[in-house]
């Protein structure tokens, strides 16, 4: 399973959804621009990154780099007023590129076959 940051930033807050985020974490995969976004906000909330990505890392979240064909498939999705950054299209882009489902705690992406919502 394809994780966004926004799924991330729940387990590590032990927010709504932590559980289920613990359940896939093991062999997940984030884009390398989403955990950036992890790594941003973990920051400015003033905890210790290198705390939080070690335990990300100790479940095999394995961070997938941006590749060309993500890229452009992001740009090619943007739509004026759509609500999705350009780091939830990169999210979408690997996920299809993998072949695989995306879980999210970004109301704005929806929900759909292949999107999972943590807060319903």
């Amino acid at each position: 399973m394809v994780v966004d940051a926004s799924a991330l930033l729940a387990f590590l807050q032990g927010g709504p959804g932590a559980d289920r985020v613990e359940e896939i974490l093991d062999d997940s995969v984030i884009g390398a621009a989403n955990w950036s976004e992890v790594a941003q906000k973990v920051r400015a909330s003033g905890a210790d990154w290198g705390i939080a990505s070690g335990l990300l890392l100790s479940y095999r979240l394995k961070v997938e780099p941006v590749s060309q064909r993500d890229a452009e498939a992001a740009a090619e999705s943007w739509k004026r007023g759509s609500g999705l950054s350009l780091g939830d299209r990169l999210c979408l882009a690997l996920a299809r590129r993998l072949d695989l489902p995306v879980l999210t705690a970004d109301r704005v992406w929806g929900e759909s076959e292949r999107i999972e919502q943590l807060r319903r």
